[in-house]
């Protein structure tokens, strides 16, 4: 990694809350970078999700409203049904444009926003997942510049996502999903600036 990570993004679908899970847990309240969570979910349940992953985390879960900015101490959740962008002004942006890859939240299209602005002050990471959104979507953040971790297709309860992925490009590093853990943990000497 050349410069300070600045945001993380995870893109996942199916088989991703358990890795999820355990990345909120071995977290630090004071975790200094913000960390964007693009998850497949159901349209029409509105409630439960981010009650769920705030009582594994000691970082804050929220869905970002429209125009909120990316601020360091948070982890925030796609809303469902909304596709969330990040704008190179570090703000959040909501859409209700087209399902992409069938799904809305979209995996590329958060990918794909969040590098084109953060470019290599970027980490993402996509999940496990049975079908290929999030994999183009990686793969212009990797051009843009951002540090990439796909999950090993071996060890993710769905394949799809990361194998799609892997016939892309190649990331900075295939892991585990403990070895997941310890990269993002490894990123707290990353402060935001």
């Amino acid at each position: 990694m050349t410069g300070k990570i600045k945001i993380i993004v995870i893109g996942g679908s199916a088989g991703s809350f358990n890795v999820v899970r355990k990345i909120l847990l071995s977290l630090p309240a004071d975790f200094p970078v913000p960390i964007v969570l693009c998850l497949h979910r159901l349209k029409d349940v509105k409630k439960g999700f981010v009650e769920s992953l705030n009582l594994n985390s000691k970082l804050k879960v929220k869905e970002p409203e429209d125009k909120d900015p990316v601020k360091p101490g948070y982890v925030y959740l796609s809303p469902a049904n909304y596709h969330l962008l990040i704008e190179p002004t570090h703000n959040f942006a909501l859409s209700t444009e087209d399902n992409i890859n069938f799904s809305r939240p979209s995996i590329d299209i958060t990918f794909d926003s969040a590098g084109y602005s953060f470019r290599d002050k970027m980490a993402g990471i996509i999940l496990s997942g049975a079908n290929g959104d999030g994999a183009r979507g990686l793969y212009n953040a990797h051009i843009n510049g951002a540090f990439t971790v796909v999950q090993d297709p071996k060890d993710a309860q769905f394949n799809i996502m990361p194998g799609e992925t892997l016939k892309l490009f190649t990331p900075d590093k295939i892991l585990k999903e403990d070895e997941i853990v310890e990269f993002i943990k490894s990123l707290r000497i990353n402060t935001y600036v």
